[in-house]
């Protein structure tokens, strides 16, 4: 059974069609899967050709978009909303689409399509595919600069943490880089399928929507651009904690080997007169242990004095 179905009229009304053709009387018709729907796969077969049924069957998808026949086979990807899951690691939403009949199958909830759906029960939906296309697009890509937007200010506030040498690596630093990471395996293929999908001289994707997708696209671009100096910055970042790191052990190492250097000629000694042996000097001599302190104090202040002649420290 589809999560949804509606036949779709030229202003936007709509109607839940009381058959089971792909196609209807209204200006097209729109079926809402989910992938995990036991009946898809023979519903896919008995209806569409091999390849698009394929498409919208695959487990694993990349963004696409592909021509076949008078129809177009394109995947794209959105920011996941769904509760408790990550926003980077983004839902994919498959689509056929031609002239008279949209499918989409999911495998995840996607707000944006969900947003679609409320149009269409409140005979507000796209008036043509390519209308839907376009309007679907504009909100993947709007949660896409959102959550770009969110990034950016993040690596702003990591960035000015770096003024205050006593604060710590951010613990959110490399769940940063990560989301960064994720974000653009996701968004550097869209930004290509989309870039075609706004370039396909089709029937079904008049001039003026291709115009609007070219601005979907540009949008993209500039998010895929703008994840990329992300990306840089935080390595700057992570670099400069490195760094500040780095010096703080070596200065931390510099201060151990000034003691150490101190220290190793005043333990020998007492080693060397703590020996339980005979002939040692001023064992009965009551002043011998005070002069022995007075030397052994004497020999630190005389070792601090060279080092710090010799700018050891």
């Amino acid at each position: 059974m589809p999560l949804c179905v509606f036949d779709i009229t030229d202003d936007g009304t709509s109607s839940v069609p009381k058959d089971t053709a792909l196609v209807g009387p209204a200006r097209y018709r729109w079926w809402h899967y989910d992938l995990s729907d036991p009946a898809l796969p023979d519903w896919c077969r008995a209806h569409l050709s091999p390849i698009p049924a394929g498409a919208l069957l695959q487990p694993e998808t990349r963004p696409r978009c592909d021509r076949y026949d008078d129809g177009l086979m394109l995947n794209l990807r959105g920011i996941n909303l769904n509760k408790g899951q990550p926003a980077e690691q983004m839902v994919s939403i498959r689509m056929w689409v031609t002239d008279a009949v949209i499918i989409t199958v999911r495998m995840h909830k996607i707000f944006a399509i969900d947003d679609i759906r409320k149009q269409t029960e409140a005979d507000m939906a796209p008036p043509s595919p390519a209308a839907f296309i376009n309007d679907l697009v504009s909100r993947l890509t709007h949660r896409v600069q959102e959550e770009v937007m969110s990034i950016t200010k993040l690596t702003e506030f990591f960035e000015a943490d770096l003024d205050d040498d006593t604060t710590p690596i951010p613990r959110e630093l490399p769940l940063t880089r990560r989301r960064v990471i994720r974000l653009r395996r996701y968004l550097e293929p869209q930004r290509a399928a989309l870039v075609k999908l706004a370039t396909t001289e089709l029937a079904l994707v008049p001039e003026a929507d291709r115009l609007a997708l070219r601005e979907q696209a540009n949008r993209t671009t500039i998010a895929v651009e703008e994840l990329d100096a992300q990306r840089e910055r935080l390595i700057t970042v992570q670099d400069d904690h490195d760094l500040d790191v780095a010096r703080k052990q070596a200065r931390h190492g510099h201060l151990l080997s000034v003691a150490a250097g101190i220290f190793l000629p005043l333990s020998f000694l007492t080693g060397l007169f703590g020996v339980n042996v005979g002939g040692m000097p001023g064992v009965d001599d009551p002043l011998a242990f005070g002069l022995l302190c007075l030397a052994i104090l004497g020999l630190g202040a005389a070792l601090l004095g060279i080092m710090r002649w010799m700018r050891w420290f």
